[in-house]
């Protein structure tokens, strides 16, 4: 995908790229890097499991939000909020971009572990009826890592679509553009129903919901107290 136009600040590619969402994309880096060197003790310090997980760590909720499950997982989230972190960044300032983005990805792992929750009750009623494959599903649960920026990814194309609802995006695959509002209600739906149906199993489909969600609440937020279009606070 990309967008219709960007500032040029000239002085090269990196200086083109406001400071908040250039750190996101190098830490991001940084971190794919480390885990490509050492990645079991990363995923288990650093991803985020569910909370009666032996593995689970106060920090992670945030540090998941810096690891992903390879390459092209962090490539299409760094390529997203290339584009369009940027332009919220410029808008907004570096402070007030930090927070949406934050908000929205912490309310990504919310929604996420919302959702875990009701199926942990779901099978522990079949367990309790005597169910091994539900207490099986339970353990791998507790044993699956979740990472990934793209939560917050999602939030800021809410954040893009609401305050650009007519720019027109082009995407690469399929070669179709249409306005940034049609593309996020499309996009949200399309995780909705493969949330619901389970297709794509592995990927967190209640996350990015919850990113576009959460978006969506903080935007609204600002609009009622007169802050959405002032830079920072």
């Amino acid at each position: 995908m990309s967008y219709y136009s960007y500032n040029n600040r000239g002085g090269g590619f990196l200086s083109s790229i406001p400071t908040a969402t250039k750190n996101i994309i190098v830490i991001n880096v940084l971190v794919m890097i480390m885990t490509s060197l050492n990645g079991d003790l990363m995923y288990q310090k650093f991803a985020l499991f569910y909370p009666t997980s032996p593995f689970f760590r106060w920090w992670q909720p945030v540090t998941h939000m810096f690891m992903h499950g390879g390459f092209w997982h962090l490539f299409f989230n760094m390529y997203t909020l290339y584009f369009f972190g940027r332009v919220l960044e410029e808008r907004w300032g570096a402070k007030k971009f930090l927070i949406f983005y934050f908000v929205t990805g912490l309310g990504a792992a919310l929604i996420h572990t919302g959702v875990e929750w009701i199926q942990m009750q779901h099978w522990m009623g079949q367990v309790a009826e005597g169910s091994m494959a539900a207490q099986a599903k339970i353990h791998a649960l507790k044993m699956t890592p979740t990472v990934g920026a793209s939560g917050a990814i999602y939030g800021v194309l809410m954040g893009f679509a609401m305050l650009y609802p007519d720019a027109i995006l082009s995407l690469i695959f399929p070669p179709v553009s249409m306005k940034a509002k049609w593309f996020v209600l499309i996009f949200g739906g399309i995780e909705l129903l493969t949330g619901i149906t389970g297709v794509g199993g592995g990927i967190a489909h209640f996350a990015h919901l919850g990113g576009l969600i959460f978006g969506y609440l903080l935007i609204m937020y600002w609009k009622k107290k007169r802050t959405l279009y002032g830079r920072d606070y």
